[in-house]
């Protein structure tokens, strides 16, 4: 398997976390992401589709063109396994530039690129398709996500503010505390956040826990539970496995068993 990511470089590097590009992947059915508060642009480099289940068992799986966005998750979801694809992990609220529709409008879903962007969609997958190494294809998104950067759209104060707390408590702030810290009604504020974001305040600070704990487990194949539960914010061990089951699918001994069958914890196709 071939996988490289690389970061960009301004002005992009204050809205993705990486361009990523995986080819020759194992053969699994499906693939399981976990929720992580984030939205993907993803690029099938063969066949022109892509395919999401509900659920791991299900047998109906939605069609989508070879290149999407998809947008922020609540629960986990699971893909068809491909062995040549590429695309852009961008950081939290960092998509919102580049989409032309609220954030909010791709929760828990995935759209077709070509409804956001245009038929130019099909020119720009073809050039990724026929570029002969990685470093040609990241230099082509590269250029067009910088031509698609919307310059106008300002993000909300209280959105870059919210962010930074989240990532400094790990998802511990409450909303109606947010809000009145920033100055913002609850109301408001949560529907600023959800516009630029993808997932409520809430949503987002239950899956920043979430990842949070799964970053304690991979020091130890043997993690101790409840010294995690209490590290991360939650009640008791209980709501640690309750959040663990709604989010991943899975309970906590379960996840660890899969991840070593190639669970993913974020996207994209590989840590």
């Amino acid at each position: 398997m071939q996988y490289v990511s690389i970061a960009p470089t301004p002005p992009l590097a204050e809205f993705i976390e990486r361009f990523w590009y995986s080819s020759d992947a194992p053969t699994h059915q499906k693939v399981r992401i976990v929720p992580s508060g984030t939205i993907e642009l993803v690029f099938n480099l063969d066949e022109d589709d892509l395919g999401f289940y509900d659920t791991e068992q299900s047998g109906s799986c939605k069609g989508f063109s070879g290149a999407v966005f998809s947008g922020a998750h609540a629960r986990p979801l699971f893909v068809d396994t491909r062995e040549h694809v590429m695309g852009v992990h961008f950081k939290p609220g960092g998509a919102f530039r580049f989409l032309g529709v609220p954030a909010s409008e791709l929760a828990d879903t995935h759209v077709d690129l070509e409804v956001l962007w245009g038929r130019s969609t099909k020119d720009l997958r073809e050039q990724l398709c026929a570029a002969a190494n990685p470093a040609g294809r990241f230099r082509l998104l590269e250029r067009a996500l910088v031509a698609r950067l919307e310059n106008t759209l300002e993000e909300h104060r209280a959105v870059r503010a919210a962010l930074n707390i989240f990532g400094r408590d790990a998802g511990e702030a409450r909303t109606r505390d947010l809000a009145a810290h920033l100055g913002l009604s609850q109301r408001h504020f949560i529907k600023v956040f959800s516009n630029q974001v993808g997932v409520t305040p809430k949503q987002f600070g239950r899956v920043q826990r979430f990842q949070r704990a799964l970053d304690l487990t991979r020091s130890s194949s043997t993690p101790d539970w409840a010294d995690i539960a209490a590290a991360c914010g939650y009640f008791d061990q209980s709501h640690l496995i309750h959040d663990f089951q709604t989010l991943s699918g899975l309970s906590p001994t379960e996840f660890l068993r899969q991840r070593s069958e190639h669970l993913l914890t974020r996207p994209p196709i590989a840590e």
